[in-house]
């Protein structure tokens, strides 16, 4: 009698369960190449967080793909773009600056105006128009004073009566506060033969000095703000090879200096 063979009620399969330690370990290595990739595009503080999550990945925490973890999203309060906008002033801000700035400018060319016009007041009832002279530009108010109006030739010495001229100037001065001021001393560009000026910057120097001197006699006025310097014959503002030439260009030079740069409509 022949024997039957025996069939299983159910077809044999291969153990796979191997298959989910080994896809385990695949999907950490995966986890750990992004994250170095990711490691060199990070700075320290990133850095830092990645490390925490790799740790408490291989630790049994999250799971490695929790990206919230493993690269912190960026603040969009400390984003660039919202680093631009706080160091930016808002419009009505910048709005209120720049009407400040304005009122600023105008009071500062009513102050000039209003010197200059005193000023050419003062030479014309002095009858001075050929020994001063005044100008407005976007830089400053600048007086031009002749030497003869203040020194004898060769002297540094103010004449006695040049005294007023410069007294006066003091007080117009005095009562406008807060400008930088230059007094500026020139000569022409004869050499000097003087025991007590061995050159033209000597002279131009002394000369700039003692008039400022007498400008700060004021007490209204702040000696801070008030400097000299001697230019010789450096800054010539005619021609030197004339004799109406040379007489222009010794001189002394009061500059008022704008704090606030004038455009060029508004210093016309």
């Amino acid at each position: 009698m022949s024997k039957k063979k025996k069939h299983d009620d159910h077809e044999e399969h291969i153990d796979e369960t191997w298959l989910i330690p080994y896809a385990d370990l695949l999907t950490l290595l995966l986890a750990l190449f992004i994250i170095l990739f990711a490691s060199t595009q990070v700075d320290q503080k990133k850095y830092d967080a990645i490390m925490r999550s790799l740790n408490s990945a291989f630790n049994g925490g999250e799971a490695p793909f929790a990206m919230s973890n493993l690269i912190p999203i960026d603040n969009p309060a400390n984003s660039p773009k919202n680093d631009n906008k706080s160091q930016n002033p808002p419009a009505n801000e910048e709005s209120k600056t720049e009407s400040q700035l304005a009122a600023k400018l105008q009071k500062e060319e009513k102050d000039l105006k209003e010197l200059k016009e005193s000023m050419d007041a003062f030479i014309k009832e002095n009858k001075m128009s050929e020994q001063l002279t005044t100008k407005l530009d976007n830089e400053k108010l600048t007086i031009t004073i002749s030497d003869k109006a203040l020194f004898d030739s060769g002297s540094a010495t103010i004449k006695q009566e040049s005294q007023k001229l410069a007294t006066s100037m003091s007080n117009l001065l005095g009562e406008y506060p807060g400008y930088q001021v230059e007094v500026a001393g020139h000569t022409d560009n004869i050499p000097i033969h003087r025991a007590d000026f061995e050159t033209n910057w000597d002279l131009s120097a002394k000369r700039a000095v003692n008039f400022m001197k007498i400008l700060l006699v004021n007490t209204k006025i702040q000696p801070a703000s008030y400097s000299s310097v001697g230019y010789g014959e450096y800054r010539p503002i005619a021609d030197n090879a004339t004799t109406d030439g040379r007489a222009k260009n010794r001189r002394v030079e009061v500059s008022i200096l704008r704090n606030i740069k004038a455009t060029d409509e508004i210093a016309k």
